[in-house]
């Protein structure tokens, strides 16, 4: 058992976590003064004010750490990035510049097929380091949870290799999503029949394997259309797989709607979503994933947050990292860009990217916030919190500890 004492400040959320992380308010990040920590193996035990902790606890066997009067946190939870890939794009960069859109670009074999080619061509090896190099950037800015999505292979073999190299990951909680229609197949050019491939044998395998339990398609005009989208859907959901669903991104589909009617964990996105489809998304138990260092690269609108979180829906933030259209990890980038550009608050943002995140990949019950039972993922902050998504390059984060180890 491990006592961490002399805190500050401990931003338990618990309050947060207790309203499903909407409509959040300052109190609700559950901040606790003279604070201590109990954990024992890779759980939370106890967290509120030392000297309110429980006497049986103290008792037996104990190893106490000082933080050393600084504010602890939960750790952050990265929900949605492309982070294993091979090659760049940073020539896209250029020509998005000079005017050329990203359906353009895409038209002449660049965009995601671009990055298609340079992963196929690269070896597990070399996929592996570039992985880790990205794990790490995460860590080191306080992410304890890693979502990493495929979706750079599009067919069975190269998806299932990584899928399964995505598995090997050991510094973080790393979660997997299968991507497989992420854009054309080149093998199988035609939209239906590579849907229909999917379900019919990739779907089977990846649940036989536990690759992953969870599959997301991106919904466009000129990619994967809504019918094909609620197709591929309705068989991962027979397989008790979970639905996530890149929409409403560069042009109005139905798709976050139609997303949420089959209990999507998230849709992810939403720049394009209309008004009239906010109040049926803030009902629902989907998580809105806002990805805005996306559409500031692509020069976009931003999603409409704040009609969403005043709606009541959940809400979470997260990077998009990816070669292509987000082609950063930068957490203090996105946190400014929600309070400058789609008008979120403080608490909102902190909320969104640690309870919100982490209903968005359905592990609520065990991250997001430091309670008792869950896990004992936490980050010590080198000033206080309210410094946090203030400088853009600069997450203040002295200490990563995750399972109740410390990672950085």
């Amino acid at each position: 058992m491990i006592l961490y004492k002399n805190i500050s400040e401990l931003l338990t959320l618990a309050p947060a976590a207790k309203k499903s992380g909407r409509r959040i308010a300052e109190f609700d990040l559950g901040i606790v003064e003279d604070a201590a920590l109990v954990a024992s193996g890779t759980r939370i035990l106890w967290a509120g004010k030392l000297k309110e902790i429980p006497k049986k606890l103290l008792k037996g066997k104990r190893k106490s750490i000082s933080l050393n009067g600084k504010v602890v946190m939960p750790g952050f939870v990265e929900c949605h990035t492309h982070s294993l890939f091979g090659g760049n794009r940073a020539h896209e960069f250029e020509m998005r510049n000079q005017g050329a859109t990203y359906q353009e670009i895409a038209s002449k074999g660049g965009g995601i097929l671009s990055t298609v080619r340079a992963t196929r061509a690269a070896s597990d090896r070399d996929l592996m380091v570039s992985l880790n190099k990205h794990v790490l950037e995460f860590v080191r800015q306080g992410v304890t949870t890693l979502e990493v999505k495929s979706g750079y292979g599009l067919n069975h073999k190269e998806e299932i290799r990584l899928l399964s190299l995505i598995n090997k990951v050991k510094k973080i909680r790393v979660v997997s999503t299968y991507l497989g229609p992420h854009a054309r197949s080149p093998e199988q050019p035609d939209f239906s029949l590579y849907i229909d491939e999917i379900i019919k044998k990739t779907l089977p395998e990846i649940k036989q394997k536990k690759l992953s339990r969870r599959v997301d398609i991106f919904v466009e005009h000129g990619y994967f259309s809504l019918e094909l989208g609620e197709r591929y859907w309705q068989a991962a959901k027979s397989l008790e797989m979970d639905l996530v669903g890149h929409v409403e991104q560069l042009t109005a589909t139905g798709a976050a709607v139609a997303a949420a009617k089959m209990n999507a964990v998230s849709v992810d996105h939403l720049v394009c979503l209309k008004d009239d489809e906010v109040g049926e998304i803030a009902g629902s138990e989907t998580t809105c994933v806002l990805l805005p260092t996306a559409d500031f690269y692509l020069k976009m609108a931003y999603p409409a947050a704040r009609r969403l979180i005043d709606a009541g829906a959940r809400v979470a933030l997260a990077t998009d990292f990816n070669p292509g259209t987000s082609p950063s990890t930068d957490l203090s980038l996105v946190g400014v860009l929600a309070r400058l550009n789609m008008k979120m608050t403080l608490p909102e943002i902190i909320s969104a990217y640690t309870i919100g995140a982490a209903h968005a990949l359905r592990l609520a019950d065990s991250v997001g916030s430091l309670e008792a039972g869950k896990s004992a993922d936490f980050i010590v902050l080198e000033n206080s919190w309210r410094e946090l998504f203030y400088r853009v390059g600069k997450m203040p984060i002295l200490s990563t500890w995750s399972k109740n180890k410390r990672i950085y």
